[in-house]
């Protein structure tokens, strides 16, 4: 459950796109959102709104939305936490498309403990392919394909 100063899962999500469309673009425009996330417009104006009351972004005439420090913060954290898990997952050979799809299914809902642990693990086996190599043979094979 989020705090007063936390964003939601929803706003993060969207705080993660806009920084991603920043990054790629150099701007974040509603219609550009809303394409991205498969989502109405509206709901974006909607979200948008509640971002900037809450001090994550604020609107500039003719530069679009812009993240303060604080939504760049967020936005920095949760591509972090996804980047940490698509490492993760791309070790033990899962395809990009149910990556994105358990990542986006589980990225919201880990402890930073936890978050700490995979990126360890990650080094780890980036490090002792060996021992990747050894746990994978050990698999069933069914695990070793995507769902």
């Amino acid at each position: 459950m989020p705090t007063p100063s936390a964003p939601s899962q929803s706003a993060e999500d969207y705080l993660e796109r806009i920084h991603e469309l920043i990054e790629q673009k150099g701007y974040a425009r509603v219609v550009d959102i809303a394409s991205s996330l498969k989502v109405r417009q509206a709901s974006v104006t909607s979200m948008v709104q509640k971002l900037g009351e809450s001090g994550f972004l604020k609107y500039e005439k003719y530069r679009g939305l812009i993240l303060t420090k604080k939504g760049r913060e967020v936005a920095r954290k949760i591509h972090g936490r996804h980047e940490t898990l698509s490492r993760f997952f791309s070790l033990f050979g899962l395809d990009a498309e149910t990556q994105r799809r358990d990542i986006e299914g589980i990225e919201h809902h880990l402890s930073p403990a936890t978050m700490e642990v995979l990126a360890d693990l990650a080094t780890f086996f980036e490090k002792h392919r060996d021992a990747l190599r050894e746990f994978k043979q050990s698999c069933r094979p069914a695990r070793r394909k995507s769902a």
